[in-house]
């Protein structure tokens, strides 16, 4: 596969900043344990919110929109999707579910990719779990509404016999060949959006497969911080590196520095914001309540609910505006304006 071939990879070589960012991720990755050990109650709210955050993010970016409320009440108390977005909503939850908790199992081949998508499908009435019946393309579109094509992905015949290499080379590279992980998997992830092996749905489960893969080697900071959230934040960086290293790919002298750069600036993103969640949330320090309303007292300009959800995991959006209310009611904080776009500010004697 053209990321993965041994004469592409010997051609990388990495500056001084990349090597430094390798290391950093693997420091982070040894610090994981101390805090594991720690806070096992903080850590447990942290994944929750992570599943919601990561189902929403990467759903939202292709498109799909839920009501926030939903998708806390489908990830947290399972409910039944109740119409399209909410059924693609609850697949992406199954999916990333069954990875959380089997990851282990689940090695990198084509019949678990398969799986992934069909989960992916499995509320919806169209197959999931195929590959593309039909050649696609990667379009983009301009101001004036008409689309152009930035990519055009290997052919509906050739993706399973590529999606085949590409697994094998994988296995090849970070199992025979004890190859660097952090290398590997983005590469692998460039090589998977390159063939966009099925008709909708890559995006979707090529961030899956990350995660997976990030979980083989114990880079776990996504079942605590919702990469896909962080890549929804910098979703215009996100396309750009993978269209700026996407070129040439079909030639093999595409430049994948760009995709590299970005996928390791967005997990040192994610640990960095685990440690400083991790460190400034201390555990058995009230009710949620309290939690709720110590941390708006200490906001010392306007705020908005999502501001207070943020810091306050695991605890509903609910139960903050209830606590919001009473304070509001009670004449602690006042409301600067109406509807999503309000925030809050503390009144201060």
């Amino acid at each position: 596969m053209k990321s993965l071939d041994r004469s592409f990879l010997d051609t990388i070589q990495f500056s001084l900043s990349q090597t430094a960012s390798l290391r950093a991720i693997g420091e982070y990755r040894g610090r994981q344990e101390l805090y594991y050990q720690q806070i096992p109650e903080v850590l447990e709210r942290m994944r929750q919110v992570a599943v919601i955050e990561s189902t929403e993010s990467s759903n939202r970016m292709e498109g799909i929109l839920a009501p926030h409320d939903r998708i806390e009440a489908m990830v947290l108390n399972n409910s039944t999707p109740q119409n399209r977005p909410e059924q693609e909503v609850a697949g992406y939850r199954d999916a990333l579910e069954l990875i959380h908790e089997s990851f282990k199992y689940m090695d990198f081949t084509p019949n678990v990719t398969l799986q992934i998508h069909a989960l992916l499908y499995r509320f919806l009435s169209e197959e999931g779990g195929r590959w593309k019946p039909s050649d696609n393309e990667i379009t983009e579109t301009l101001p004036d509404n008409t689309k152009r094509v930035r990519f055009k992905c290997v052919t509906a015949v050739q993706t399973p016999i590529y999606m085949d290499e590409l697994t094998k080379l994988y296995k090849e590279r970070v199992e025979l060949e004890a190859k660097e992980p952090l290398v590997i998997i983005p590469l692998a992830i460039l090589d998977f959006l390159c063939i966009h092996p099925f008709r909708d749905g890559n995006g979707r489960a090529a961030r899956l497969i990350t995660t997976l893969l990030l979980y083989h080697f114990d880079y776990q900071v996504a079942r605590y911080i919702s990469l896909e959230r962080v890549i929804e934040e910098s979703k215009e960086t996100y396309y750009e590196a993978l269209y700026a290293s996407s070129i040439g790919w079909h030639e093999g002298n595409h430049n994948v520095m760009p995709w590299l750069n970005y996928f390791w600036g967005m997990l040192i993103r994610a640990y960095k914001e685990f440690e400083e969640r991790v460190g400034s949330i201390k555990p058995g320090k009230g009710s949620k309540t309290d939690q709720i309303i110590s941390t708006i007292e200490k906001k010392l300009g306007p705020f908005a609910i999502s501001d207070i959800e943020s810091e306050c995991q695991g605890i509903g959006r609910d139960q903050i505006r209830n606590v919001i209310r009473q304070l509001r009611d009670s004449g602690k904080i006042i409301s600067t304006g109406k509807g999503r776009s309000a925030k809050w500010i503390v009144k201060r004697s």
